[in-house]
Parts: C-alpha cells; structure tokens; sequence
C-alpha cells in the first residue's frame, strides 16, 4: 500500500486538488490546502501552478514530515477533508458524427486502419494520420471505421473535431469536450491545458477507446491527446500530414471513375445516370474523384436546366461543384450564400443571416434549408445553426466580392456585427440583472427577452463561436468599440461557465483594444479584470497580477470608485489563490478604504453594503490561509451575520462552511459539524449540486474522525 505521506502520494493529493478548482467547492478545498501546507512547513509558500512546482512542493512536505513525524496528522487529516470521490463512470457519449449511407471504396484505408488499431501494444502509441485534400473523404473515412461494431474498443469512441470550422478550435475546449463524453462533470474538470491533458490521458489509461480528432491543423495541437495506453488508438484527420508526427500515414485520394459513377448511381438511380451518359465523362472529371462534389453533382443530375458552366475552376473539385449549384440558386437564396461567407462564422442560424442579408427571418430559414439540401452549407451542432465546407466559403465569398461588390460586403459584415453585439448585450444583462460590471443595452435594439437567467447565459453559450468570430472582424473592420462591447459582454460567460481557455485570445484582444482607444477608460478596467479573472482561473498567476494591476490603474485614473475597489478585491483574491493570506488581507484592506470613499450620487453607491461584507468574509478567508484562525473565524461571523441579515442564503452558506473549514482547522469537528449541517440547509433547492456534495463529503469526513 502506497505511504500515504510519500512524496507520489502528497503529490497526487496537490493534483487532486488543484484539478477541482472549476467550481466554489474546488476553490474551499485549494485554500485548506494552503493553510495545511502552512502549518506543516511553518511559513507560507507560494502555491504550485503547474506539475513541477507541485512536485516540488510534495518533496518539500516530505521532508518535513519525516523530520517530525507529528506533522503526519496534519496532512492526513487534510487528505481525509479533500479527497473526491471519483465521478460516477459508465458508457462513454459518444460524439462521433453519423456516418454516410453510400460510402465507396477506400477499402485499402480501411485495411490499414484496423492494421494499427489491432497492432500488439509496444509502448509506442497507436495513431493513424488519415489525410487529403477537402472534399476528398478523410473526415468521413475515418467517421466511418469509427461507426463500425469493432470488438478493439469495448468502451466505445470519441470525437473532437479540432477545426471547429472557424479557423481552429483551442486545445483546451477540445479536451473538455472529450472528457464531457467520459462523463466527467464541467465542475470536476481542472484548468489550464497541461492539467486536462493530464485529466485526459488518466481517465483513458486503462480503457479500450477509439480517439477521433478531426480536422487537426499541426502537430502540436494534436500532442496533448496523444496518449501511449495500450487500449487507445488514435485518428488524426488533416489536409497535410504532420511530419513530427510518429504516425501511420492514411492517404485519401481520388475516386476511381469506376467508383465514382457507382456513388453516383446509388444517389440517384440507374435510368439518371443512364440517360446522362453522354455528358457524364465531363461530369467525372469535373468532380476529380472528390465524393463531395459527386454528391453534390446528383443535384446537377436532375436539373431541368443547367447554366452553361465555366470553363475552368483551377482543378478545384469542391469549388466546381459549389459554382455549378450556386448556378441553380433562386436570387434570395444565392445572397444568403454570399454573404453570410465573408466570415467563417462557426454555427450561424436563420436570425443572423436575417440580420446580414437584410431578408425576413421566416424565409430566411427556409433558404438556409435550401442551401443545405444542396450541400451549400452543412448542418452545425445546434438547432437550426449551419456552417460552411472550407472549401465552398472561399467560393461564395469570392463570388460575393465580385458579384456584390466592397460596398455592399462591408454593410452586410457591420448589420451582422450590430446584431451580435445587441443580442449579447441584451443576453448578458439578463444573465446578470444585478451585475454592474455588464453594461445595461442602449436604444431600442434590446433583443429578445429570455425566460430566466439561466436561458439568457445559453444564447451567450450557443452563440460563444460566433461572438468570438465577431470580435476579430470588429478588430479587422476597424471597429474598436463594437470589440469592446462584445468582449464586455462575455462576463457571464467568465463567471458562470467558464470557458476559459476559449475567450483568453479574445478578452486578450479586448483589452488591448480598449487601451488604445483610452487607457483611462472604465472599459479598459473592465476588460482588464475580466482578462485577469480568466488568467487566475487558467492559473497564470504573473500574468493575472499585471492584468489586475492594469485594471485597478485604469479604474482610479477613470474615477470609477466601485470599479477600482473591485480590481484591488480582486488582486487580493488572486493572492489567496496564491497561497500569500498576509499580501491578500492587505488588498481587501486597500479595497476597503476604497469603497469608504464613495459618497451619494456616485455610481456604485447602491452596492457598498454588499461588497462591504463580502470583504469581511474575504478577510476571514485570507486570515484563515494565514494561520490566524481566531481573527479568522471573528471576521467570517460578522460577515455571517450580515448575509444571513440581508437575505443572500448563498453567501450565507458560503460563510457557514469557512466557518467549518476554519473550526475543522483546528480539529474541532463538534463545532463544525453544525456549521456545515446549516451550509447544507441553506443551499438546499439551489441547484448548487458540487458545494452540497462537498459539504456532505466534509460531514462524513468529521463523523469519521
């Protein structure tokens, strides 16, 4: 049995830890760790952030454990409070997309396919690198073998498609999303990539999965999914293959005219086919053995008339046959086509390309549908949200230069952008009704009105791509303010779903944007603290500290009072995050004289009975990660009694447990059973499932000692 004091098992424990920091419960956790590690070394130690510094501090606390065997009961007791229970396992959810009916030939890919997925394990880790031209097949090869009854990967297949069709989707998202389909839970999911590789390679360690990542673009983004367990095989689909890649290499050609002609048979019939005989060796070549474009040439097939066609496309099979059904269009449905492709827009619906085309949503819809059935535009994850094929964007956004001109491209990029930014305005103050730090919308575009809170954060979710796309064209188009207002308006997102790893480019940009235009801006400090509130939660301490510095700078030059005493708040609750109770207990203080500074009249006002308590409770925390558990729990019953005065059942629980955690601190598990039984009571029918389930945890862990 592993020592539970060795250096592997404290490590492991820090690791545990640190990967629950997603949610409140997470957060509880990390900080009687760091108050744990106080009293063990005696002084504080700036806590780990990634997996050298926590293996570093492991040795450092055996050290002192073995020096004094008496400080044994700390950790142990430590490791009894804050271990997990593993989440609940079962089949994996898969996301593999449908395969196709008629799938032609590519049996020699196949064979080579399974050759690497039964190849006997060696330690080198089972990938195959299936690759082509777009159009030709890859991404539905290997959908296919994947959709197989296949006896190598009893626990099932996943899926990531790693393009995301707007240009690359980020390695972290890519994680979370196949974890999500091991059934791990959002809340249980650590941040930062380095810790979800580590999550992912240890969740499949011993399980027989099939590993689709399709339209991968270079080798290191594919690395941190790569994974030597013997029951893994992985498929990289991509247009190029990556040398650096120690892979099976899988290309995808052409289909044979052969072939090519039976595809064609089977999504028409044989008396279609028949009766284009005269014109079909042009047809085939036309489509270069591409199965998109011999799908999309059945429409050809049974066209009353066809336009004369070009003479030349360049040798480009999708963009041939993208030209050649465009040509069928009726002229509401070719403008959809054309401009809703001048930005790679993820997963679009009907309402936007209302909003860009200047059409009724109502036949918008139906035009979108249109476009799909001719294989135009391709159905996205999502109701009603389609995407473009790489390939046909870069047609009908050529076509739409030529045909509509820079004038009319450019007013139907600023409707779109106008439409984002009111409809995430308007979703984000409906998320967050009470929150000054989302700016309430302006005029008359409100948007639509959503059923609660909750409703409003999933339009922000479903549309995240999109907001994100639209933050560059803003950037690009010369539009700094609609950057800013969109990137404000991604705080809820921040707050309540994370995402962290998706918005950091973005809020990047907004930050930036909003200094040039005024360094001394309540927008800059806005953007500046939401651009350190995803670094903390990515656990990029430095960074985190120059963005908060940056933001309390900007709010004081700005005399937003509220705005700079919520940057200061904030430093000292990255320096908890930290570990450094002393340097946090001294930003609260700051924060405080800031907030005494806010007189009748100035914005803000209305909150500072709020934000007064919840620096008390910060304080207690702060004296609490500092040792200091008398002037802790002093500082945390005054808060309590504010919270529980003013009605916020939440923060009263929250309190409730500080409060346990300080009294279990000092091994007094009678005074802290109470304290948690009432944290428990408070939260009941709050849907806040992880900080009940840790409370419970904590109770069973004090009846147990």
């Amino acid at each position: 049995m592993l020592d539970p004091t060795s250096v592997a098992a404290i490590s492991a424990v820090l690791g545990a830890v640190g990967s629950g920091m997603a949610g409140e419960a997470g957060k509880w956790a990390w900080e009687t760790t760091g108050g744990a590690v106080l009293r063990i070394i005696g002084r504080e130690v700036s806590a780990p952030a990634n997996p050298e510094e926590r293996d570093a501090l492991a040795r450092l606390l055996h050290e002192q454990i073995r020096a004094d065997p008496r400080r044994a009961v700390h950790w142990n007791a430590l490791a009894a409070r804050v271990r997990r229970a593993p989440s609940p396992t079962g089949a994996v959810r898969s996301d593999l997309p449908t395969s196709i009916r008629f799938f032609t030939d590519r049996k020699d890919a196949l064979r080579d396919l399974q050759r690497e997925a039964s190849r006997r394990p060696d330690g080198r880790p089972r990938i195959a690198l299936v690759h082509g031209p777009d159009g030709m097949g890859s991404s539905a090869l290997a959908v296919h073998f994947g959709a197989q009854p296949n006896r190598l990967f009893p626990d099932g297949t996943l899926y990531a498609d790693l393009g995301a069709r707007g240009g690359g989707r980020d390695v972290g998202s890519a994680l979370r999303a196949l974890l999500r389909q091991l059934r791990v839970p959002d809340e249980e999911m650590p941040t930062g990539v380095d810790d979800l590789a580590e999550a992912f390679r240890h969740r499949v360690a011993d399980l027989g999965l099939l590993v689709v990542l399709d339209h991968a673009y270079s080798a290191a983004q594919v690395r941190p999914f790569l994974t030597p367990a013997p029951g893994v095989f992985t498929i990289l689909v991509a247009r190029t293959p990556f040398p650096s890649v120690d892979a099976v290499r899988v290309p995808v050609g052409p289909l044979p005219d052969r072939d090519a002609e039976r595809l064609l048979t089977a999504l028409t019939d044989k008396s279609t086919v028949a009766a284009a005989r005269a014109t079909l060796p042009s047809l085939l070549q036309r489509c270069g053995g591409s199965p998109y474009a011999l799908r999309a040439a059945a429409h050809q097939l049974t066209a009353s008339a066809l336009p004369p066609r070009p003479a030349t496309t360049g040798g480009d099979a999708v963009r041939a046959a993208a030209e050649d059904n465009y040509r069928l269009l009726t002229p509401d449905a070719a403008r959809v086509y054309r401009l809703m492709a001048l930005r790679p827009w993820p997963a679009f619906d009907a309402a936007a390309a209302a909003r860009t085309t200047g059409l009724d949503a109502g036949r918008t819809a139906d035009l979108l549908e249109e476009l799909a059935d001719r294989m135009l535009l391709e159905y996205a994850t999502g109701h009603g949200r389609y995407h473009y094929r790489p390939g046909v964007r870069v047609h009908a956004e050529a076509t739409a230069i030529e045909e509509d001109g820079i004038a009319v491209c450019s007013a139907a990029l600023a409707k779109a952008l106008s439409g984002y930014a009111d409809l995430a305005a308007s979703a984000a103050h409906q998320a967050l009704p009470k929150s000054w730090r989302v700016p309430a919308p302006t005029g008359p575009a409100t948007g639509p009105r959503h059923e609660n809170e909750g409703a409003a954060l999933g339009v922000l979710l479903a549309e995240l791509g999109n907001l994100t796309e639209a933050v560059r064209c803003a950037e690009e188009s010369g539009d700094p303010d609609t950057a800013v207002r969109l990137c404000r308006a991604l705080w809820p997102l921040q707050l309540k779903a994370g995402h962290h790893e998706r918005l950091l480019p973005t809020l990047r940009t907004g930050a930036r944007l909003a200094d040039e235009r005024d360094p001394d801006s309540p927008d800059a400090g806005a953007l500046h603290a939401q651009l350190a509130h995803t670094l903390t939660e990515l656990k990029r301490w430095r960074e985190a500290e120059t963005a908060a510095r940056a933001a309390a700078r900007a709010e004081e030059a700005a005399g937003h009072k509220r705005g700079h005493a919520s940057a200061v708040e904030f430093l000292g609750l990255l320096r908890l995050r930290e570990w450094r109770g002393r340097e946090a207990y001294a930003c609260f203080e700051e924060a405080g004289a800031v907030l005494d500074t806010i007189g009748e009249g100035d914005p803000g006002v209305a909150d500072l009975p709020r934000a007064r308590t919840l620096l008390e409770r910060h304080r207690g925390r702060a004296l609490r990660v500092s040792g200091e558990t008398a002037a802790a729990r002093e500082k945390l019953e005054a808060a309590l009694r504010d919270f529980r005065a003013s009605g916020d059942t939440y923060n009263t629980a929250r309190t409730l447990t500080d409060l346990a955690e300080t009294r279990l601190d000092e091994s007094d598990t009678g005074a802290a059973l109470p304290l948690i039984d009432a944290a428990i009571t408070e939260l009941d029918g709050q849907n806040a499932t992880y900080q009940l389930a840790y409370l419970r945890h904590l109770r069973e862990s004090c009846a147990g000692s």
